[in-house]
């Protein structure tokens, strides 16, 4: 059975072979929250610590504030602004040919993978992922590109997907080489 974030079928170029093109399902709303926990965790700590030595220090409170103040205005713009950016362009899907992934905010990435080159399939679920109920996706490929990597799905879709890959892979003729 497949899922709802599951499309099927045959995606042909002219030739009839596998084309680069925009995978249709979003990752999980979830995600949004994710990574702004993970960018949270990036920016906040220096920006605490410095005012935290500003407290502590009199003296040396504007030149520990400016710092902290240099961090946390774009930090703040990035913890507000790249969740939902990069919400808007993750995506991915999986047809009986291939595996789709799009990713990145600022540099955008475009992959896909024919069956017959998936070597292993894994899930990958962070503390954070935990969580927020989230895992990730990873499809390794015989490929010098390095591996395909879905993050921010269900952890329950994700080990279906996994599940999936894998049996799909198995039937798929060819070594993956």
């Amino acid at each position: 059975m497949r899922s709802k974030n599951e499309t099927s079928g045959q995606e042909g170029g002219a030739d009839g072979g596998l084309r680069l093109r925009p995978p249709r399902n979003p990752v999980d709303s979830r995600a949004v929250r994710w990574w702004t926990g993970q960018a949270a965790v990036l920016v906040a700590p220096p920006v605490l610590v410095l005012v935290l030595l500003a407290l502590l220090i009199p003296p040396a409170r504007f030149w520990l504030l400016l710092p902290a103040l240099v961090i946390a205005v774009p930090g703040a713009a990035y913890v507000a602004v790249m969740p939902r950016w990069r919400f808007r362009v993750h995506r991915w899907e999986t047809t009986d040919d291939a595996v789709y992934a799009a990713s990145g905010w600022i540099w955008q990435k475009w992959r896909v993978a024919p069956m017959s080159r998936i070597q292993t399939v894994d899930t990958v679920r962070g503390p954070l992922q935990q969580i927020f109920g989230l895992a990730g996706v990873t499809v390794t490929t015989a490929s010098a590109a390095g591996a395909i990597k879905i993050n921010g799905l269900d952890h329950v879709l994700a080990a279906d997907l996994v599940e999936r890959l894998t049996a799909r892979t198995q039937d798929t003729p060819g070594d993956a080489t």
